[in-house]
């Protein structure tokens, strides 16, 4: 993992992906994306005596799963195909494909076949095209491809998208597959990387089917990668200083949350800030964290006179009158300020903070959210579910309406701008579903920003490599269950220092 680069890749919704099918209608796409799904199939199977399951829908999706049987079987493969639609309600190449599997000796099964074990099950019943919960019969196929896909303990395969998940949200519509590998055809999906994708696409690759989409139809949103921010990855000069790296703050630290900052200070000293400090909230707090002596502790009306280059708000930050006082203050500084956590109860409980908001756009100074679901709601006056019913709309319109900068924290966590672009990122694992986790990435963006990175460049970064230094501890053996906070500050450092040396040609700085 340490040697690979991750790249942005370009994500369409169902709307767009039929303006580019229109596009290029004289393509025979199903076809190709036939082709791709049955080489890919062919490598996924365990022997070439085994049989393969594929289950066909009722419309295109099913059309590709007959294009995929035709192939498998011109391979020789034992291949049973259940046709869960109507012959006279196919679209017509769908049809087209049928007759051709037909023509060419392939047979339908009513139901599926319980006597063999199977070596791959296909899942070709919907793709990007449902408009209902699955149910019924399609339900209850569903449900049989994943029992049998646990029993026989083979490779689940979906076309495009598995059958039961939007493909535009990452939402559950009723019984849905859970898939080991997803193929997804023409473009990545955004539904496959937020919200119950991942848990239900297993490995997902494109198969672009020879097409140049971003020529034909430009990408609503993008997967996050190092690319979009390499720009700001500048390895620093020998001769500089402290002073050259920017002053980060973090207003937090309320009693028994003294913790927060410290978590929040350490990540942000260790992704380069020149000079952190913490206004810690806590009359009683203490004057030196002993675990980072290179923190500098303040008291809060210290912090914000203090000459800052960038400030965090909100980790360990806790309510009350004293802290709305702070938090005004700190909103009507000149300099890139990031809301997290109690920030953020604050600012969706107090009308006057988005006034403070709105009197820092007239001034043109940046703004930064990182809600988790819960506070992306109330910000919203909407409910959780509603927020992770369609999380990427969420994302967008809370950056619209505090235009600000906005990361919505979670499953396939979501950056979205005032302008409406929109940005995925698949780095993380279930070990950030921890205390603290929030604060270290508060840290980052705080420290980036410190540096004089853009905001959208420093939460784009920030929200990557805390997902990737995640994974390198859990590909380590660290984890995900039982994975702190604290232990990926140090991997993100070193993630951060090998895209360094990657720019420059010097060696990564160690660990």
């Amino acid at each position: 993992m340490e040697n690979e680069e991750i790249r942005s890749q370009a994500l369409y919704r169902a709307a767009d992906l039929r303006r580019v099918e229109t596009l290029a209608a004289d393509r025979a796409l199903m076809e190709r994306a036939g082709l791709a799904a049955a080489d890919l199939a062919t490598a996924l199977c365990r022997a070439s005596d085994d049989a393969v399951l594929i289950l066909a829908g009722p419309g295109n999706n099913g059309g590709d799963a007959f294009v995929v049987a035709r192939h498998l079987r011109q391979r020789r493969r034992a291949v049973s195909v259940v046709f869960a639609g109507e012959l006279a309600r196919l679209p017509n190449d769908a049809e087209a494909a049928y007759r051709r599997f037909v023509d060419e000796g392939g047979a339908l099964s009513d139901g599926i076949p319980s006597g063999p074990r199977w070596s791959l099950i296909i899942d070709g019943l919907f793709g990007i095209g449902l408009q209902r919960p699955v149910s019924g019969r399609y339900g209850e196929l569903v449900s049989t491809a994943n029992a049998l896909a646990s029993h026989d303990g083979c490779p689940l395969l979906a076309l495009d998208c598995p059958s039961g998940l939007d493909a535009d949200t990452g939402r559950l519509c009723g019984t849905t597959i859970r898939a080991t590998h997803t193929l997804s055809f023409i473009a990545g999906k955004p539904g496959l990387f937020t919200g119950d994708g991942p848990d239900h696409c297993g490995a997902v690759s494109i198969a672009a089917l020879d097409l140049d989409v971003e020529r034909l139809v430009e990408a609503g949103g993008r997967t996050i990668g190092s690319d979009l921010f390499a720009h700001c990855l500048r390895p620093r000069a020998l001769n500089s200083h402290k002073g050259d790296h920017g002053s980060a703050g973090i207003l937090g630290g309320a009693s028994s949350m003294l913790g927060a900052a410290f978590l929040a200070g350490r990540a942000a000293l260790k992704i380069g800030g020149g000079r952190v400090y913490l206004g810690l909230i806590d009359p009683q707090a203490p004057t030196i964290d002993p675990l980072q002596p290179e923190l500098m502790l303040r008291r809060p009306d210290a912090l914000l006179a203090a000459g800052l280059s960038a400030l965090a708000c909100g980790p360990g930050m806790g309510q009350g009158g004293e802290v709305l006082a702070l938090l005004e203050r700190a909103c009507a500084l000149d300099l890139p300020l990031l809301l997290d956590a109690d920030a953020l109860n604050l600012l969706s409980a107090e009308t006057r903070l988005s006034g403070a908001l709105a009197a820092r756009r007239s001034r043109g100074v940046p703004t930064l959210l990182t809600p988790h679901p819960t506070e992306a709601a109330r910000l919203l006056g909407a409910t959780t579910a509603d927020v992770q019913a369609d999380r990427g709309a969420a994302a967008l319109e809370l950056a619209a309406r505090y235009q600000a900068t906005v990361v919505l924290k979670g499953c396939g966590s979501i950056v979205a701008t005032p302008d409406g672009r929109w940005f995925v990122n698949t780095t993380g694992n279930p070990g950030l579903a921890s205390a603290g986790t929030g604060d270290v990435l508060s840290g980052f963006v705080v420290g980036l920003l410190a540096q004089g990175w853009p905001a959208l460049e420093a939460l784009l970064a920030a929200v990557h490599v805390h997902g990737l230094a995640a994974d390198e501890r859990v590909a380590g053996g660290c984890g995900p269950v039982g994975l702190t906070a604290g232990e990926i500050i140090d991997g993100a450092r070193a993630c951060f220092n090998r895209w360094l040396a990657a720019r420059s040609g010097r060696a990564p700085a160690s660990r």
